[in-house]
C-alpha cells in the first residue's frame, strides 16, 4: 500500500489499514518501517488521548481486567479503545502463543474497539520493540484511550510507565512474601495498584493485601507529579471495582492536566525513546560485526581488544 492509501483508510477508521500500518512499523526492512514511520509523521501527536499501562505478576488476572475495563468505559460513547498486549516470546523457539485475542471475546467484536496482540521478542522491559509506533497508529486511527498490557513484572520490566500516562500495577491477593517479591522500582512508578480477584475466599486476604500495599507506598518517595498512588482492591471475573478503578484514573487525568505534568511527562517520554532508538540502531551495527568478531577471538584476541578495533 502506499502511503496515501494508508492515510486514507487510518483516516477512514478501517482497521484493516491499520493492521497493516502496524505491521509496517513492525518490520525488520527499513523501507517498509520507514513508510509507517511516515504515515505516523503525517498525523502528528494526538495530545487528547489517554495511555494506561497495565502490569503485574503471572496469573494476576491482567487479560481479564482489561475485558471488564474495557467493556466499562465503552458505556461512554465518545470513548474508542485499543488495546496493545505483549506476550513473551520464547526463548529457545522465539515463538509466541498471542493468546489475548481469544481471551477479549467482547472487545474482539465490538466496533468501537481494536485488539492488537505483539511478541515481546528479545526486547527487555516488558514492550515489544515497536509497541509505540502501534500506539501511535492506533491513535491516529482515532482510538482516544489506549490499554497497553506488558509482559509482566520482572527486574526490568518498568518500560511500561515511559509509554503511559497511568502506570496500574495489577497484584493477586498475597501476603507478605508476595510484597517482598514486587520489585521496589515497579512499585514506585505506580499510580494505582489493584488487587484483583478480591471474590468468595479471598475476599478478605485481598482487602488485607491491599492493606500491606498501602502502608509500603507510605515509606517510599514523594512523585515527582505530586499524585499519591491508590490501592483498591478488584474482582474483574464479577466486574466489582472497575468502576472504583475508572473513577481513580479520571481523577489521576484531572490532576495531570491541571498541573501540566500530562504535556511534560510527555515530553520527557520523547526523550527516553530519542536514545532508546540511537541505542537500537547501534546495536543493529554490532550484529553487522560477527564475522569481524569470530575472526577477532579465533586470532586470540581478547573480547576487549576485538570490540576497540570494531567500534574504533
Amino acid at each position: 500500500m502506499t502511503k496515501e492509501e494508508l492515510v486514507s483508510g487510518i483516516t477512514a477508521g478501517d482497521t484493516r489499514t491499520l493492521s497493516k500500518a502496524i505491521t509496517l512499523a513492525e518490520s525488520s526492512i527499513p523501507e517498509k518501517r520507514n513508510l509507517a514511520l511516515e504515515v505516523i509523521a503525517h498525523f502528528g501527536p494526538q495530545n487528547d488521548t489517554f495511555r494506561i499501562g497495565i502490569t503485574g505478576t503471572p496469573g494476576a488476572g491482567k487479560s481479564t481486567f482489561i475485558e471488564t475495563l474495557g467493556k466499562y468505559i465503552l458505556q461512554d460513547p465518545l470513548r474508542k479503545i485499543a488495546v496493545l498486549s505483549v506476550d513473551p516470546s520464547s526463548g529457545k523457539t522465539h515463538g509466541s502463543i498471542l493468546g489475548d485475542k481469544t481471551r477479549m471475546n467482547y472487545l474482539s467484536s465490538h466496533e468501537r474497539a481494536y485488539i492488537r496482540p505483539t511478541a515481546s521478542g528479545a526486547q527487555l522491559g516488558g514492550l515489544a520493540q515497536n509497541t509505540r509506533l502501534a500506539m501511535l497508529l492506533c491513535e491516529a486511527a482515532g482510538y482516544n484511550t489506549i490499554l497497553i498490557e506488558s509482559v509482566g513484572v520482572g527486574q526490568g520490566e518498568t518500560e511500561i510507565s515511559q509509554l503511559s500516562d497511568v502506570f496500574t500495577l495489577v497484584l493477586n491477593p498475597g501476603g507478605g512474601d508476595e510484597l517482598q517479591g514486587i520489585k521496589r522500582g515497579i512499585m514506585e512508578m505506580a499510580d494505582i495498584i489493584v488487587v484483583n480477584k478480591a471474590d468468595g475466599d479471598a475476599e478478605r486476604q485481598a482487602s488485607l493485601t491491599a492493606k500491606e500495599y498501602s502502608m509500603a507506598l507510605h515509606l517510599m518517595p514523594e512523585n515527582e507529579n505530586k499524585w499519591v498512588p491508590k490501592v483498591i482492591t478488584a474482582s474483574a471475573l464479577h466486574e466489582k471495582g472497575i468502576a472504583i478503578f475508572w473513577d481513580k484514573v479520571i481523577e489521576f487525568e484531572a490532576k495531570m492536566l491541571e498541573n501540566f505534568w500530562k504535556s511534560k511527562n510527555r515530553q520527557s517520554q520523547m526523550y527516553y525513546w530519542t536514545q532508546k532508538t540511537i541505542q537500537d540502531l547501534l546495536l543493529a551495527k554490532i550484529e553487522n560485526h560477527q564475522s569481524q568478531i569470530k575472526k577477532g577471538l579465533a586470532e586470540g584476541k581478547l573480547p576487549e581488544v576485538v570490540a576497540r578495533e570494531i567500534v574504533g
